[in-house]
């Protein structure tokens, strides 16, 4: 996998927390939390898109004309 060198600007408080994270042992050093934190935004954001896909195709499948009871029961079932 290629990589890029990026330039990245902290303030002091940023640059406290992320050395602490580094000698608490969670990350070897400063690249790998960063990294870290955006491959966590990266699994946020395709989780966040599923659910507004999900939603989208629950809107655009209408209104069902079963009532509540009856889709717990269908569930319960393995019907749904």
């Amino acid at each position: 996998m290629d990589t890029i060198r990026k330039s990245i600007t902290f303030t002091e408080k940023q640059d406290r927390w992320i050395k602490m994270k580094v000698e608490n042992g969670d990350f070897t050093n400063d690249s790998e939390y960063i990294r870290d934190l955006v491959r966590k935004d990266q699994e946020e954001t395709e989780e966040l898109l599923e659910l507004k896909r999900a939603i989208q195709d629950g809107l655009k499948s209408g209104v069902s004309p079963l009532k509540i009871k009856d889709i717990i029961a269908k569930v319960d079932n393995g019907e749904l």
